[in-house]
């Protein structure tokens, strides 16, 4: 019924995944699977994509849809594919479980049966004891038996996490693969962008992952006919823009309350350096378990990143904003009225553009690290990633990316977007060999610094370049890892 990973078409940068979903097939047990990740990431065309739609059954929950609606519409599923010319008649989920385990039932006993229930987190309305009943469905049948691949899909990582991976209730430790979907990385960008037949340079590869990063479905949208600058705006700007209202329906469909989360990513989005906890507590006005609870949701959703400032605890880590989409909204997006529909055309080369292009050329650094480890050949030794921070009032000196070794080397990495090689001159030269002294000063570290340099073209090499102990450059950054 299903092909093999051997045999079926291959999937840009999922082939980790599909290799878990043929290991599902092929197990001697029912499997209870999750898979989760950002909107837009491509989890549903992965289900659909790998299985070519042959499901014993299939759901979809609906947005702020109310549970009577919901339950309506997943007894029309069951009709569907049990080919009934009646439709049950559910009272509750727990009814609905039962009418669909006496539909499974009817078919062969020898071969696997895969139901997929997508946007679970929306079937799960007030009062609807939706996930009590799915409890007792796989506990009291699905699990005693072996044919079952059960696959649950949501793009509220909070909730598939706070639900199901960590349920303290009936699914407690039930679930039997779980499936987390990254976003691409510029290599599996490049293969995406490939495949539509589009011939843009790397260098242009990561002028668009700085506007999108790596989420599938915007790349989908994008006209291979036309250049990055045009593109952009087609997405934003233009009468019609395929990607001009997509931040409500981001946030909103994500979470409830969304716009405390709103709050927080705006916050962020206001200091290109992060920001701590207490200093998100100040900008938001919002506090306690609240404030941890969407600052936790964020980062599993990949919005928002947590860096460790150099030996120091979690406590005290910073928080960037490093959804690229979100970025890009804030600096461009935000609060604008009746922009011209070739802003992007109109504005590319100007110094707002390039103080943007700086920010998100070291978000692209961040999401990079092992490429970055790879290219510096330090693979295979142990590291943490850290940032620091001045402690002396007034001194606003900071790194924002150190690579601390076990070999007792620090890489000090500088991340310096440019379309021409990077120069380097005497005041710059100064300034490094400065900083590097007050941060061996005030950390008291023995490890030697290594001033590693993250650029698009490369260093002009000239008197002052020899300062620099690494280079990565841009190609790096596309390796397969």
């Amino acid at each position: 019924m299903y092909k093999t990973l051997q045999t079926m078409e291959k999937l840009i940068g999922r082939e980790s995944e599909c290799q878990q979903l043929s290991e599902c097939l092929n197990s001697p047990r029912s499997e209870f699977v999750i898979i989760y990740g950002r909107r837009r990431i491509g989890k549903t065309f992965l289900v659909r994509k790998y299985f070519e739609g042959k499901f014993a059954f299939y759901y979809t929950g609906a947005h702020n849809m109310p549970y009577v609606n919901q339950l309506e519409r997943f007894s029309a599923a069951i009709k569907k594919y049990s080919k009934s010319k009646i439709t049950p008649r559910p009272k509750d989920w727990y009814q609905a479980f039962d009418f669909l385990q006496e539909y499974l039932e009817t078919l062969p006993q020898n071969q696997r049966k895969v139901v997929f229930i997508d946007e679970m987190p929306w079937i799960d309305t007030h009062k609807s004891d939706f996930v009590t009943a799915l409890e007792a469905f796989w506990n009291s049948w699905a699990a005693l038996r072996d044919d079952i691949v059960f696959i649950a899909c949501g793009s509220a990582t909070s909730w598939m996490n706070n639900k199901l991976v960590e349920n303290q209730g009936g699914l407690h430790n039930r679930i039997t693969r779980r499936i987390y979907l990254r976003p691409f990385t510029l290599c599996e960008c490049e293969k995406y962008l490939r495949s539509l037949q589009c011939i843009w340079t790397r260098h242009q590869i990561v002028q668009c992952y700085m506007v999108l990063g790596g989420v599938p479905f915007y790349y989908s949208l994008i006209d291979p006919q036309k250049s990055f600058v045009q593109n952009v705006d087609l997405l934003f700007f233009a009468k019609n823009a395929k990607l001009k209202g997509e931040f409500d329906k981001l946030y909103s469909a994500l979470f409830s309350n969304a716009d405390k989360y709103i709050a927080v990513v705006r916050a962020l989005s206001s200091k290109r350096e992060g920001l701590t906890r207490n200093e998100i507590m100040q900008k938001t006005k919002l506090s306690g378990g609240g404030l941890s609870r969407i600052i936790d949701n964020l980062e599993q959703c990949d919005f928002i990143s947590g860096f460790s400032k150099f030996k120091s605890n979690s406590k005290n880590a910073i928080y960037r904003l490093t959804d690229f989409y979100t970025v890009f909204y804030f600096h461009f997006l935000d609060g604008k009225k009746n922009i011209d529909p070739q802003f992007w055309t109109i504005n590319y080369d100007t110094s707002k553009v390039y103080s943007w292009q700086g920010y998100t050329f070291e978000l692209v650094c961040f999401t990079h690290i092992q490429q970055i480890k790879n290219a510096l050949g330090i693979s295979g030794i142990a590291t943490s990633i850290s940032t620091w921070r001045s402690k002396t009032d007034g001194d606003n000196t900071q790194i924002d990316l150190l690579i601390d070794r076990r070999d007792h080397i620090i890489n000090v990495c500088e991340a310096k977007f440019s379309h021409e090689p990077y120069i380097i001159d005497k005041d710059y030269e100064s300034k490094l060999l400065m900083r590097n002294a007050i941060f061996k000063s005030q950390t008291k570290t023995n490890k030697a610094l290594s001033i590693t340099f993250i650029t698009i073209s490369g260093i002009m090499p000239n008197t002052h370049s020899g300062i620099v102990r690494n280079e990565v450059k841009a190609e790096d950054l596309f390796a397969e890892i």
